[in-house]
């Protein structure tokens, strides 16, 4: 226990001497929000890699794989589909956008009513997401050091908002490229531990335990097989589509030129594409060893899953490995929580109080402002993790996929839809966020599991089945009713004000130009990040080696 502590210790302080290193990089609020817009790719396809990616990945994802098979590494691969997406077509677009924040894009193409309709309604859908991951990280630490689960998450979540608020985008991405490389490392070490111990890969998934004639693809507690093909088509749409639109464009908005955006999302495609069979390796060889984990973890009730990951490096891995796989697992989630902490208060900032509190604002007032606006947001992000706490009954893994199928996908659809869909009202964005909230309120508090199961006349469905479903049918709903009333908005066009459609003209002038950053600026700034960085790499390898001394049985 003191090992594993010393090591998060050392490993928190090594984060805090990134922000303190890269903290002469931030001096405006594009640095703040985007480091100017002059990140190297490597570093942008970290980020764009890692925002995907928390203790939520290790708790929620880890149970469902444990309890399901491989039916959890569909997100993650769908994921893989969005960002090849993103390569072949959109994050160069991305990075064209030209501006400081996502929002600052909507006005461009939808108008300044809009601008404040985005603002105000894609807060509640960050704060949620940031919510479900810390409280994922709370149930990995508390695991490990004992805490009760309120002190862990108010502790956590102090300790994100310091490193997020001190550190400014620079921090934010160089400590993501870190984390990327440990995590994988770590995770790739405990794959092919688990894979040892279970006599290879196809022992362990011959060894998974299945249902009801179900399989280690589709998972159990599943009558119908065609309701599990349903969901995963559903998640490659929710998932492309949410990984291609304008309010997710920030991954790419931190890139120096089109071309480094472009190879930034083909990185997060391979590490994305590769993830899944790494990740979840573990849990799917302690379910085929018959392990009760509700037995062990009793007071998680029906979370017990949730700590299928963390009893495998406790059980099979060497001392200190807990300590360096809780360090990266604080890591990754700080970088999901900071990065949106940054993007909310960037929008904040740069959205409302400054072209309607303070147009006259220094951009030292707006750094100061957008400190204190990331304070705020921590803190709101501490309370719903501790009220999703508070539902003892609640699946992690479902919120996650209710949140993201009810309240983000409805807002990626203008979003996407009016990068192609150019003559429309202006009112179709936010007219389509309100028909979006009716579908999602229908889908989310009127539809039951009997309400489906007599329209198809079919047997009553499991828990399993209904929540799959239920996500489901929330697409299916958005694509038909939601996107369909955004295309029927092109019949009320009429031509805009002169300087609207100047606005939509320059939206779609810079969709249509590269940008290219060759100057000599650039370039010296280039080789700063990669000095930087590979003291850093190079001071993280080391440290990793040393833990080799640590006295564990051959």
């Amino acid at each position: 226990m003191d090992l594993n502590t010393t090591i998060v210790g050392v490993y928190f302080l090594f984060l805090i001497a990134i922000g303190w290193m890269f903290r002469t990089f931030t001096s405006t609020t594009s640095d703040y929000f985007r480091g100017g817009g002059s990140m190297l790719w490597w570093m942008v396809g970290a980020t764009a890699f890692m925002t995907q990616f928390s203790a939520w990945t290790f708790t929620g994802a880890a149970g469902k794989a444990y309890a399901d098979g491989f039916a959890v590494a569909v997100i993650f691969l769908a994921n893989a589909f969005g960002y090849l997406m993103n390569y072949l077509y959109f994050a160069p677009k991305f990075r064209q956008l030209r501006v400081v924040t996502v929002i600052q894009a909507i006005r461009m193409r939808f108008g300044s009513f809009n601008e404040q309709v985005f603002t105000w309604s894609g807060m509640p859908n960050s704060v949620i997401s940031a919510g479900i991951w810390l409280n994922g990280l709370a149930i990995i630490a508390s695991g490990i050091f004992g805490f009760d689960m309120t002190t862990t998450i108010i502790l956590t979540g102090l300790v994100v908002l310091v490193m997020s608020v001190t550190g400014g985008s620079w921090a934010v991405i160089a400590s993501d490229f870190m984390q990327m490389v440990i995590i994988m490392a770590v995770t790739v070490t405990c794959a092919v531990v688990a894979i040892i111990q279970g006599g290879g890969v196809g022992e362990i998934i011959a060894n998974f335990p299945t249902d009801n004639g179900a399989s280690f693809v589709s998972g159990n507690n599943l009558n119908y097989l065609s309701i599990f093909g349903i969901w995963a088509f559903f998640i490659f749409v929710k998932q492309f589509s949410i990984t291609n639109n304008m309010l997710n464009s920030y991954r790419y908005l931190a890139a120096k030129d089109s071309k480094n955006a472009k190879k930034a999302a083909l990185l997060a495609c391979v590490l994305m594409t590769m993830g899944p069979a790494i990740w979840f390796m573990p849990s799917w060889f302690i379910a085929g060893q018959g392990i009760d984990l509700a037995a062990i973890y009793p007071e998680a009730g029906s979370k017990a899953g949730d700590f299928a990951y963390l009893y495998f490096v406790e059980t099979f891995m060497p001392a200190g490995m807990v300590g360096l796989l809780i360090a990266a697992m604080f890591a990754a989630t700080m970088s999901s929580m900071d990065s949106g902490l940054n993007r909310n208060s960037g929008i904040f900032v740069k959205n409302f109080y400054e072209p309607i509190c303070r147009p006259n604002a220094t951009e030292k007032e707006l750094v100061v402002v957008s400190k204190l606006t990331s304070t705020f947001f921590g803190i709101a992000i501490i309370l719903v993790a501790l009220f999703i706490n508070s539902l003892k009954g609640l699946s992690l893994f479902d919120t996650m996929m209710y949140v993201g199928a009810l309240i983000g996908f409805p807002m990626t659809i203008p979003a996407f839809c009016g990068f192609f869909i150019k003559k429309t009202p202006d009112w179709a964005g936010w007219g389509t966020l309100v028909v979006g909230a009716v579908v999602s309120y229908y889908v989310g508090f009127v539809i039951n599991a009997e309400m489906v199961a007599n329209w198809f006349n079919l047997e009553p469905l499991t828990g399993r089945e209904w929540s799959d479903l239920k996500v489901a049918i929330g697409l299916i709903g958005h694509l038909v009713f939601t996107a369909g009333f955004f295309c029927l908005t092109t019949l009320f066009y009429k031509p805009l004000s002169v300087e609207r459609q100047a606005d939509v003209d320059k939206f779609f002038e810079n969709l249509d130009t590269p940008l290219v950053a060759e100057s000599n600026e650039q370039k010296v700034l280039d080789n700063k990040q990669r000095r930087m960085l590979g003291t850093l790499i190079a001071v993280a390898g080391v440290g990793v080696m040393l833990m080799f001394l640590l006295p564990n049985p051959l």
